[in-house]
């Protein structure tokens, strides 16, 4: 559409260099858009309304980044006016796609399918006989573990898959809708499935590091103001330094900007955004994440990644040790700066509220992907700039 508004209607018969290269660099940016969208979209917690703009900015940035670095001549008015469209034409699908469509899956009821609650993207309908009728369903979903399965019932799953009408096992889908594995039986899942793939790792260790090294120089500044703030505020170091789990079970330290009082002591973690111990740059810092920076450090030694599993104290890993099953499972990563648990539930001390959120951790690692990985940085990016859901 820019090309017909900037060229005419028959532009495509002369395609200069300029115009070849921004029509393919327009091309490229809304295939990478569309694949990101979708992909975002089957996580839970995924309200990509919000995510339409970061994602189509990145995009271009990209494809700009690679025209200006190459010194590929390009249109400009062309170029901004695609990021225009694109915008447009994306929020336009998602609000059409959210009023008319939403994923309806047939229910057999029998077994765990009965704590499946629906969603405002899922509907659930029983089934009262083997037979869906004339409704078009997305997809079945059943307990295939239940004793309670009939033969009918069983012959019933086997013609919907014989008519291309997937069949769901309730996990899968209770999965699905609440971005959490169940651990209370873990031998039951196929540890297979939960092995992170070593290639993404190491693809992911490489960015990590390149992405660390350039942005050491542009957040100095704001460090070097953090830091002040804190020495101004109350006494002790700028630098808080703490001994954690960390990647196999490792331990290593990790670096925060210090948020409370040195003097005043407490138990081995924080008691929630009230905690008498956090300073009054101390708040501030923490609800914008900015406590963190300095793991940008761990980050270049290979301790860290930016998006992973939380370290946790070595006196809070003990404990979980001893209460929460599987805990350690989670050291098969790199711990993040960000996690999938954080944006998702927040902090989590006590062992009722770990459990849930070692729930998390394992639904990260079980689905460990560069998509899983865009859309909790993009959910982190929108907490640092709002402080909205910083816990």
């Amino acid at each position: 559409m820019p090309s017909f508004f900037r060229w005419g209607w028959g532009f495509w018969y002369y395609l200069p260099d300029e115009r070849l290269n921004t029509i393919i660099a327009c091309a490229l940016a809304f295939v990478v858009i569309l694949i990101t969208l979708r992909r975002m979209q089957k996580y839970p917690g995924a309200q990509v309304s919000a995510f339409i703009p970061p994602a189509v900015s990145v995009a271009f940035l990209l494809v700009v980044g690679v025209l200006f670095f190459t010194r590929e001549a390009y249109t400009r008015q062309v170029l901004f006016m695609s990021y225009v469209v694109s915008l447009g034409w994306f929020y336009m699908a998602f609000f059409l796609g959210r009023r008319y469509r939403r994923m309806k899956l047939a229910v057999v009821p029998f077994g765990r399918v009965e704590l499946l609650v629906p969603t405002t993207h899922i509907e659930l309908r029983r089934l009262e006989e083997p037979d869906i009728g004339r409704v078009r369903y997305d997809g079945v979903v059943a307990d295939l573990r239940s004793d309670q399965l009939t033969p009918e019932w069983e012959r019933f799953l086997a013609r919907c898959t014989l008519n291309h009408i997937p069949v769901y096992h309730e996990r899968q889908i209770q999965e699905s809708m609440s971005g959490r594995v169940r651990i209370e039986h873990l031998t039951e899942n196929e540890y297979g499935s939960l092995l992170p793939s070593l290639f993404y790792q190491g693809v992911k260790r490489f960015f990590d590091l390149i992405s660390a090294l350039i942005l050491v120089p542009l957040l100095a500044p704001v460090m070097f103001v953090t830091a002040i703030a804190i020495r101004l505020d109350t006494p002790g170091p700028a630098l808080f330094i703490q001994p954690r789990m960390g990647y196999r079970g490792v331990p290593f330290n990790v670096y925060k900007f210090r948020s409370m009082h040195c003097e005043k002591k407490g138990r081995g973690y924080t008691e929630g955004d009230d905690d008498p111990r956090i300073t009054r740059v101390g708040k501030v810092i923490r609800k914008y994440r900015l406590d963190e920076l300095p793991q940008i450090l761990n980050v270049i030694k290979g301790e860290m990644s930016f998006i992973g599993p939380r370290p946790e104290s070595m006196e809070l890993s003990e404990w979980y040790e001893r209460d929460v099953p599987f805990f350690s499972y989670r050291h098969v990563v790199r711990p993040g700066i960000s996690g999938w648990a954080q944006v998702e539930q927040g902090y989590a001390a006590e062992v009722d509220g770990m459990i849930e959120k070692l729930q998390y951790d394992f639904y990260y690692i079980k689905h460990f992907s560069l998509w899983l990985d865009v859309l909790v940085a993009f959910k982190t990016l929108k907490t640092i700039l709002t402080g909205y859901g910083a816990r």
